[in-house]
C-alpha cells in the first residue's frame, strides 16, 4: 500500500509540474499578447480622442458654452443614455465572459450561440429605437425643465432629440459587432473606427462655422443649422458602426439572423443582465438628476457658460487618461481575467488587478493633480473661441479642477469592477452602483438648492469626485472578500503613495510656474505659454520626483514588459 502511494505520488509529481508549466507559459503568452493588444488599442484610442478632441474644439466654437449649446448637448445625451439603458451596459460588461465561454466550451466555438446573441439585440435596438423617437418630448422632459421662460429651449431640444434618437441602433451595433471582435480577441478595429465618426463630425461643424453665420442664442438658429447638426451627428455614428461589419468578416464572423433563442443558453444572458440594467439604472438615474440640474443653471444664465455644456465639456476633458490608459488595458485583460476565474487560478487574477492598478497609476495620478493645478488655462486655451470667449469658460476650468482628483478613484473603480465581471457576477456591481448614485445625488441637489447658479455645476463636479472616493472603498472591500484576501501584497499601497508623493509637489511646482507666465504676451499666447510651461513642470517634476522614490511601473508602462 506505501509503495503505491509512492508510486502515485511519483507519477502525479510529473504531472503537477507539466500543468504549472502550461500555466506558466499561458500566463508569459498572455502577457505579451496583452501588451501587443494594450499597445494597438491605446494608439487607436489616442488618435481617436485626438480627433474627438478637435471635434469638441470645433463644437464649442461653433455652440458656445451655453444655453444654446446645452439644447444640442442635451439630445446628444438621450441617444447615449437609452442605448446604455437598453443594452450598452450587458454588451459591455456581461456578454464578453460568456462569449469567451461559449466559444471554448460549446462544439461549433460558440457560433451559433454569436448568431443568436446578435440577432436578439438587434431585434431589441430597433423596436427601443422606434419608440425613443416617438416619445422624444417625455424623455427631453426628463433632462430639461419646460419653463415659460426656456420654452423654447425645451423645443429645440426636443426637435434636436428627433434627429439624434436613431443613434441608439447604431450604438448598438457598434457595440454588439465590437464585442464579438474582443472575444476573438481582435481589439484594435473598436477603438479605431470612432476616428471616421470625429472625422465626420469636424466636417460638420467646420462646415457650420464656414458656411453659416454662428448664433449665440437659442432664438437665433436656423432651421438649416439645425437640420445640419442633426443629420450630421447621427451620419457620424452610423459611418463608425457599418465601418465594424467587414472587421467582423475577416474575423470569421458573418450574421444570420436566429430567432431559436429558447434553449439556447440565452437565458443565462438574459439573466446576467438583469443586474448589469439595474446597475445601469442607477448611473442614469444619477445623470439625469445631474443633467437637469445643469440644465436649470443654464436657464438661469444662458451666456454664462456655467451649466450642462461646460459640465460635459470640462468631463471629456478629465476622461481622456482613462480612456486612453485604463480602458484600453481592461479591454484586453477581460478575456484574460474571465479564463483565470474559469480555471481556477484567483491568485492570477488578484495579481492582474494589481498590475494593472499600478501600471494605469503612473498615468493617471499625475494627470489628476495636472488637472487640479491647470484646469483654468487647459479650458480657456481649448475652448475660448468663437462663440466663447474666456469669461464664458471659466466656470468650465473650474469644474475641471473639482473633478481633478477624481480621475484616481473613478479610474480604479473602473478596473476593480471588472474584477467581479470575470465572476460573471453583476449583482455586486449594481449595489455599488446604487451606493456611488446615491451619495452623488445626495450631494448634486444639496449644490442645486445651496450654491448660486454660477457655482452649482463646479459643486456638482466635486461631488462627482467624493461619490467616487465613497464608491471605491466599498469596492475595494468587497472585491477582497470575493477573492479571498488582498488584492496587493503591499506593493499597490507603496506604488500610491510615492505616486501621489511625486505628483503632488509637481503639480505645485507647474501651477507656480504657469502663475508667473500668465502676464506673457496677449491673452491667447500667454495661456498657450502658461499651459505648455506649466504642464512641461509638472511632468519634469513628477518624472523626477518618481525616479528618485524608484517607481519601477514607470519602466513598465510603455511595453507592459
Amino acid at each position: 500500500m506505501v509503495q503505491g502511494g509512492a508510486d502515485s505520488a511519483a507519477q502525479t509529481m510529473p504531472q503537477e509540474q507539466q500543468a504549472r508549466g502550461r500555466h506558466a507559459a499561458r500566463r508569459k503568452k498572455d502577457k505579451g499578447g496583452l501588451a501587443h493588444s494594450s499597445l494597438l488599442m491605446a494608439v487607436g484610442t489616442v488618435v481617436s480622442r485626438a480627433t474627438g478632441l478637435i471635434r469638441q474644439v470645433l463644437q464649442a466654437a461653433a455652440l458656445g458654452t451655453g444655453l444654446l449649446a446645452s439644447t444640442y448637448n442635451t439630445a446628444n445625451t438621450v441617444p447615449t443614455s437609452l442605448y446604455t439603458l437598453l443594452i450598452g451596459g450587458a454588451l459591455n460588461a456581461v456578454l464578453v465572459p460568456q462569449l469567451v465561454r461559449a466559444k471554448t466550451t460549446q462544439p461549433d466555438g460558440g457560433r451559433a450561440f454569436e448568431q443568436r446573441l446578435v440577432t436578439l439585440v438587434v431585434c431589441v435596438l430597433g423596436v427601443g429605437t422606434a419608440l425613443a423617437v416617438w416619445a422624444a418630448p417625455q424623455i427631453v422632459g426628463l433632462y430639461m425643465r419646460d419653463t415659460p421662460d426656456s420654452h423654447e429651449a425645451f423645443e429645440l431640444t426636443v426637435t434636436f432629440a428627433r434627429f439624434l434618437l436613431p443613434q441608439i441602433f447604431f450604438y448598438g451595433l457598434f457595440s454588439i459587432y465590437g464585442q464579438v471582435l474582443n472575444a476573438r480577441e481582435k481589439f484594435g478595429a473598436m477603438m479605431w473606427t470612432p476616428v471616421l465618426n470625429n472625422v465626420v463630425l469636424v466636417g460638420m461643424f467646420a462646415a457650420y462655422l464656414g458656411l453659416m453665420a454662428v448664433p449665440d442664442r437659442v432664438e437665433d438658429i436656423t432651421s438649416d443649422q439645425v437640420w445640419l447638426l442633426g443629420i450630421g451627428t447621427t451620419a457620424g455614428i452610423t459611418v463608425q458602426a457599418l465601418a465594424l461589419i467587414p472587421f467582423a468578416r475577416a474575423a470569421g464572423f458573418r450574421f444570420r439572423p436566429r430567432f431559436d433563442w429558447r434553449g439556447t443558453g440565452l437565458g443565462k444572458s438574459v439573466h446576467a443582465a438583469k443586474w448589469t440594467l439595474l446597475f445601469v439604472l442607477a448611473n442614469q438615474v444619477a445623470l439625469t438628476v445631474v443633467t437637469n440640474y445643469a440644465n436649470t443653471a443654464d436657464q438661469e444664465l444662458p451666456q454664462a457658460g456655467a451649466g450642462y455644456s461646460a459640465y460635459t465639456y470640462a468631463q471629456t476633458i478629465w476622461m481622456l487618461p482613462q480612456s486612453i490608459v485604463t480602458v484600453s488595458l481592461v479591454t484586453a485583460l477581460l478575456p484574460r481575467m474571465s479564463r483565470a476565474v474559469a480555471e481556477g487560478r484567483i491568485l492570477d487574477l488578484r495579481a492582474d488587478l494589481s498590475r494593472v492598478l499600478r501600471i494605469s497609476g503612473v498615468v493617471i495620478v499625475p494627470a489628476a493633480f495636472l488637472f487640479l493645478a491647470l484646469g483654468p488655462q487647459i479650458a480657456s486655451l481649448l475652448f475660448a473661441h468663437g462663440a466663447s470667449d474666456a469669461d464664458s469658460v471659466r466656470p468650465l476650468g473650474y469644474m475641471l479642477q473639482a473633478f481633478g482628483l477624481g480621475l484616481i478613484p473613478f479610474s480604479a473603480q473602473y478596473l476593480l469592477l471588472r474584477g467581479f465581471y470575470a465572476f460573471e457576477d453583476t449583482r455586486t456591481p449594481f449595489f455599488m452602483a446604487a451606493w456611488i448614485a446615491g451619495v452623488n445625488i445626495a450631494l448634486v441637489t444639496a449644490c442645486h438648492l445651496l450654491l448660486p447658479a454660477r457655482w452649482a455645476v463646479v459643486g456638482m463636479a466635486g461631488a462627482y469626485t467624493l461619490s467616487y472616493t465613497a464608491g471605491l472603498a466599498l469596492t475595494t472591500y468587497l472585491l477582497r472578500r470575493r477573492l479571498g484576501g488582498r488584492i496587493h501584497d503591499g506593493g499597490l499601497r507603496r506604488t500610491y503613495v510615492k505616486l501621489f508623493c511625486a505628483a503632488g509637489p509637481a503639480a505645485g511646482l507647474g501651477w507656480v510656474v504657469a502663475r508667473a507666465c500668465a502676464d506673457l504676451g496677449s491673452e491667447t499666447w500667454a495661456t498657450a505659454v502658461a499651459l505648455a510651461a506649466g504642464a512641461l513642470a509638472t511632468a519634469m517634476g513628477y518624472l523626477l520626483l518618481a525616479r528618485l522614490m524608484k517607481v519601477s511601473e514607470l519602466r513598465r508602462l510603455p511595453g507592459m514588459r
